[in-house]
């Protein structure tokens, strides 16, 4: 693969982590909170797994490598969490992108530029 290819992969794969992280924090923040900011405050321990992610979208920009691992492994950790076994939305909505996403950036680590 030629660097271009690379670096367009790499620039899309973190967008897409990016947005697929606020999307699932923005969620698990409102999702079952009563109307208004104190409803907000108090559904926020809901939102908290997901800073995790959050942290670990600055692992993926400062070494790829490493967070690439990381997330091929959260991705097939969330496919038993969320037991997409039995759904496919489900499966196409957490496990799979995660999955795809992390080996995007083994890949793209090997042609660190």
């Amino acid at each position: 693969m030629n660097t271009k290819t690379i670096t367009i992969l790499r620039n899309l794969a973190r967008s897409v982590l990016i947005i697929i992280t606020a999307s699932f924090f923005v969620f698990a923040l409102l999702s079952g909170a009563e109307p208004g900011l104190a409803g907000i405050i108090k559904n926020s321990p809901n939102a908290l797994p997901w800073l995790l992610l959050f942290i670990l979208v600055g692992v993926v920009w400062q070494w790829e490598l490493i967070g690439g691992i990381i997330i091929l492994l959260l991705g097939v950790f969330s496919f038993f969490f969320f037991n997409a076994v039995e759904s496919m939305v489900v499966l196409l909505l957490a496990p799979v992108p995660l999955v795809i996403l992390g080996i995007i950036f083994i890949i793209s680590s090997k042609y660190n530029n």
